[in-house]
């Protein structure tokens, strides 16, 4: 559990933390976040993460709330003052708190910074692995700047619920050209009939995963090719293998699409390689 949050600059228990009634986080999903996943105490793929957390605060004119050095120290007391060793950590910068209004506030209104850290039952994880998940489609209907990881998370949340209901883990969300753009909070990954990876390319459509970046770190290592390109469902339904990378799974595999059992249906070999390499090519930031 999460003992411990960051809050403007206060380290609080858990039970008190809080921002104010009129953040623009809270009421205009004003602001965008990162997860880091948390490995034997130490931040994974840290660098990128904190490099796509200024891109997606440029992107949206949010004034950093500290230098990077700075908020690299508080993810590490984060983590430290919750005892995790193997979990997640969560950080989220809103614009700040001002009277309710369209219009960006001041420039000296201040950003809100919260940072909290849970543990996360690694063998549940790793179990699932091994058995491989399900996945539905979905449309995407969210706005046209996927490429920034806002908190704006409410097609996501609906994708995960039909997801749920339908018995699956994930959701792929599906363009109206019948392209599969990325998952609900994932990106998705296929190993097509003839036996090529491919992922969809990075654009305003999808976001910029980091376990994705890292995972072609390791297929670069291994010097195995793979393509950046849209696919569709139909596609994905005909592959050899199918996984999804997010900071919380890292290289989940994908056993069954709408229901169709994929390849075999169990986790496929180049989707195993890649899980069990993932770690040893990640940067581990260790304190």
């Amino acid at each position: 559990m999460t003992r411990v949050v960051y809050v403007n600059g206060r380290y609080l228990p858990y039970g008190h933390a809080a921002v104010h009634v009129e953040d623009r986080g809270f009421q205009l999903a004003d602001a965008v976040y990162e997860v880091c996943e948390v490995k034997g105490g130490a931040l994974v793929d840290e660098t990128r993460h904190l490099a796509r957390l200024e891109r997606s605060l440029g992107e949206l004119k949010i004034r950093p709330p500290m230098t990077r050095r700075a908020l690299a120290h508080v993810m590490r007391e984060t983590v430290r003052r919750n005892r995790v060793r193997d979990g997640l950590l969560y950080l989220q910068v809103t614009r700040g708190a001002a009277p309710r209004d369209f219009a960006f506030p001041a420039a000296d209104v201040e950003p809100t910074l919260v940072c909290l850290a849970r543990s996360l039952n690694v063998a549940k994880r790793d179990a699932r692995a091994e058995a491989g998940i399900a996945v539905i489609t979905r449309p995407d209907i969210r706005w046209g700047r996927s490429d920034i990881k806002t908190v704006m998370l409410l097609p996501a949340c609906l994708a995960k619920d039909e997801a749920r209901s339908a018995g699956a883990e994930e959701a792929w969300l599906v363009d109206r050209d019948g392209f599969v753009t990325e998952g609900a909070s994932s990106n998705a990954w296929i190993v097509d009939a003839d036996g090529h990876l491919v992922t969809r390319q990075t654009g305003s459509a999808i976001l910029a995963g980091v376990t994705r970046a890292t995972v072609m770190d390791v297929l670069h290592t291994e010097g195995i090719s793979f393509s950046e390109r849209p696919f569709r469902v139909a596609e994905a339904l005909k592959a050899r293998e199918a996984f999804i990378t997010s900071a919380s799974g890292t290289v989940m595999p994908v056993v069954k699409i709408d229901g169709h059992s994929i390849g075999d249906g169990t986790p496929g070999k180049l989707t195993r390689l890649l899980r069990s390499r993932f770690h040893q090519i990640a940067e581990i930031s260790r304190f």
